[in-house]
């Protein structure tokens, strides 16, 4: 499933995989939320409830959508977090792999603390 990111400063696309928590969240698009920031990481609660999968992921690429489901929100590192050892990207806790942003991750950067923010699905047949 392909889906939009936007912030006052920005816009980014990305691609969801296939999993039981990408169903769930995609029934609960679009969602609309205030996000935060946490070292280089932006994450923003969704209104779902979902259980870890199989194998979830604490250490991540930049730019992988992860679902942290303690705190029932949708987790976008891009660099170290505050727990992070060297450059990686480490989760708060273990989170469920959703799918990857497109292009640069940096781009989130420019997303404040309180910056509304909207995930939605892209339509495919849009320029």
């Amino acid at each position: 499933m392909r889906i939009r990111i936007s912030w006052p400063g920005g816009t980014v696309s990305g691609v969801l995989e296939d999993s039981p928590t990408t169903r769930l969240l995609a029934e609960a698009l679009p969602v609309c939320s205030s996000a935060q920031t946490w070292g280089e990481e932006v994450y923003f609660s969704a209104p779902v409830e979902a259980e870890l999968d199989a194998d979830p992921k604490q250490v991540v690429e930049p730019g992988t959508i992860c679902f942290w489901v303690q705190g029932s929100s949708v987790a976008i590192p891009y660099g170290p977090t505050p727990i992070s050892v060297g450059g990686e990207c480490r989760l708060v806790t273990a989170c469920n792999v959703l799918g990857k942003i497109n292009g640069d991750p940096l781009m989130l950067s420019s997303i404040q603390d309180g910056d509304s923010i909207t995930l939605e699905r892209e339509d495919s047949s849009s320029g």
